[in-house]
């Protein structure tokens, strides 16, 4: 099984699965993917942290300089287009121990019976389409 997020969405799924209530394997699986979503955003995070020192520079501590309380960016356009390509990647779970987990959230989110809102319903809503599109592509393959 293969799942592709939109690194953008990592918070708000990764929040939504989190407070999700589950007991036993169910918990478990969740957590496993919580736990990999998690590390790749704290990864994307680092990542604009180096644009940011790139496009504003650095200040003597080794941080991005500010001015005024923002970013001293002196190219704007340039660091928006690096930040939107940075966001608009696509943080991808495949095969190996993969496989189990994502089946099991994947029965979580399909199943899943609760009223949401807000950025809670953007999120299930996001990865019922992640997992469609999952579906979708397993079917084509198996031809």
């Amino acid at each position: 099984m293969k799942i592709a997020i939109k690194v953008s969405y990592l918070p708000s799924v990764t929040e939504f699965l989190y407070n999700l209530t589950l007991k036993g394997k169910q918990s478990r699986h969740r957590s496993r993917l919580v736990k990999a979503m998690q590390e790749k955003w704290k990864e994307v995070v680092e990542e604009e942290q180096e644009l940011l020192k790139e496009y504003a520079g650095v200040d003597e501590e080794g941080n991005p300089k500010k001015k005024d309380g923002q970013y001293d960016i002196k190219d704007v356009k340039g660091f928006k287009e690096q930040q939107k390509e940075l966001f608009d990647e696509e943080f991808i779970l495949e095969g190996g121990d993969a496989t189990g987990y994502l089946k099991t959230v994947k029965e979580i989110v399909f199943d899943y019976d609760e009223e949401v809102s807000g950025k809670d319903a953007e999120a299930y809503d996001y990865l019922c389409e992640v997992f469609e599109e999952s579906e979708n592509e397993n079917k084509e393959e198996n031809k």
